[in-house]
């Protein structure tokens, strides 16, 4: 049986499960054992790996243990353990010495529940994972990551889970312009299911990584933060399934939660990558740890302060935003202010409705800048549908090869972009026009002929057309009325 319709027969025995309610439910239900079996083969290799190798799990609680026999434990006795003493073991897992990996452990299960209620039921998933997975076998290895992306990109469909993945065109291209070499730090503080970080592993080992040493390097360079369980689940299997053999960097919190002077300057970093949630409001209290000038709930909008702050000076972020952003006023337009003084916001690239979709069909755009100069120009990047695609969809989504014309057009930020010319899609916008705005970003395409008018009097025209075409329906209604009314007469 292939892995993807091992999945799809775990889902099905879930269905079956009072327990479980939705795709989100059963997404968390999934992971924590497929975690607990996908460490358990890395353990495998570890053992013959290094002589000396200790689990920070106890023996009576390792997949191999309790789950990994199809006769083993099953019904009232299996809850029972899962529920009263797998959970709570691993849930107060206490670390041998410096071991990180006994604090991973703990981070992922922390916050995740055994819904199924079922014994049987969890028997069968539970054989199904041990049957049907080996992540110790090469081939199946690299199908499975191709599977575990597209549970992310259930996600989208599981309510307000949506949140948490960025199309994987998105991140590819960010990650790709920002370009983070060996040994930049690179921090995504709002990390969700760990698409930014997985696809800076990907660019790195695919540019850089060259020597065993090298991969201790990355291992060391990659850092995120998620505030929510299952999603903070996610990103930590997600670092393992890609190699990062201990991701004790993904942490499990709110990277808001801290006042912004608390951040030293041993915690900068190289890069930030990222999508933080947009549309969310913080709870009370959390704008206190910012400055005044930049206090609001809005949580895109307090990330940004951060990201700002975070950066070392030559340090290159890449940033998801929503159009609100761009056209916000009041404090919006003092953290513009900030941004356009500390940083060099060099491109913003404008994005079509539908990217999020079905989470969001509301516009976004990726803001690319560096920190330690001031912004003189802005480059503006319209990207438009393909040809014969009116929007986005879960059945048509954007595809990676969309973005190979902006990548070309693109240059390098280290002669200001020299190459970089205006086309049909592509503008700049010096600074000062900016400021004059009241840093105003949302710049329309000047290519563009505007498809609707501002134009006062043009307006007042069309209005009062509007209300003669409205009078002259109602003068036809009138003589239609009294023409059935006098003929009944």
């Amino acid at each position: 049986m292939s892995i993807s319709s091992t999945i799809k027969s775990i889902q099905d025995i879930m269905r079956k499960d009072v327990g479980v309610d939705g795709d989100a439910q059963r997404l968390s239900q999934l992971v924590w054992m497929l975690f607990l079996k996908i460490y358990d083969d890395k353990e495998q290799e570890w053992e013959l790996m290094q002589d000396d190798y200790q689990s920070p799990i106890p023996e009576k609680y390792r997949w191999r243990t309790w789950a990994a026999n199809p006769e083993g434990m099953t019904g009232d006795t299996l809850k029972d353990f899962v529920d009263n003493d797998l959970f709570p073991a691993l849930q107060t897992l206490v670390p041998k010495g410096e071991d990180a990996r006994a604090f991973v452990i703990k981070s992922v299960f922390e916050d995740a529940y055994n819904y199924m209620k079922s014994g049987q039921l969890l028997r069968q998933v539970i054989n199904k994972i041990q049957e049907g997975i080996d992540f110790n076998k090469a081939q199946e290895r690299h199908l499975f990551g191709d599977m575990y992306e597209q549970l992310l990109r259930d996600l989208q469909n599981a309510g307000n889970a949506g949140e948490f993945y960025t199309p994987r065109p998105i991140t590819e291209f960010m990650v790709r312009m920002v370009d983070p070499k060996l040994d930049d730090r690179v921090l995504d503080p709002a990390c969700g299911t760990g698409g930014f970080l997985t696809c800076t592993i990907e660019h790195k080992r695919a540019r850089y990584v060259k020597t065993a040493e090298d991969e201790q390097t990355l291992q060391q360079s990659i850092a995120g933060v998620e505030k929510k369980p299952l999603p903070h689940m996610l990103a930590t299997t997600n670092m393992i399934l890609h190699g990062i053999e201990v991701p004790f960097n993904i942490r499990h919190d709110n990277t808001l939660a801290r006042p912004l002077i608390s951040w030293g300057p041993r915690e900068r970093v190289d890069v930030i990558v990222t999508n933080p949630p947009f549309g969310g409001m913080e709870e009370d209290g959390i704008e206190t740890n910012f400055p005044a000038a930049f206090r609001t709930r809005e949580t895109a909008d307090l990330f940004m302060a951060l990201i700002i702050h975070l950066l070392k000076d030559g340090g290159r972020a890449a940033v998801v935003l929503p159009d609100g952003f761009l056209f916000g006023e009041g404090m919006k337009s003092r953290l513009k202010e900030d941004l356009l003084t500390k940083c060099n916001l060099h491109t913003i690239v404008r994005l079509p409705n539908g990217v999020f979709n079905p989470y969001t069909g509301i516009k976004t755009n990726l803001l690319f800048f560096t920190k330690g100069k001031a912004t003189e120009q802005i480059w503006f990047y319209e990207h438009q549908y393909p040809e014969g695609v009116k929007n986005y969809s879960k059945t048509r989504p954007m595809k990676v090869e969309e973005l190979e014309g902006l990548a070309a057009w693109w240059g390098s930020e280290s002669d200001g972009f020299a190459s970089r010319t205006e086309h049909a899609q592509a503008w700049k916008v010096s600074v000062d026009d900016i400021r004059a705005r009241n840093f105003n970003l949302d710049c329309k395409n000047p290519h563009v002929v505007a498809t609707q008018s501002h134009c006062p009097d043009e307006l007042l025209a069309q209005y009062q057309q509007q209300q003669a075409d409205i009078q002259q329906l109602r003068d036809q209604l009138k003589a239609i009325l009294a023409a059935a009314l006098s003929g009944k007469e």
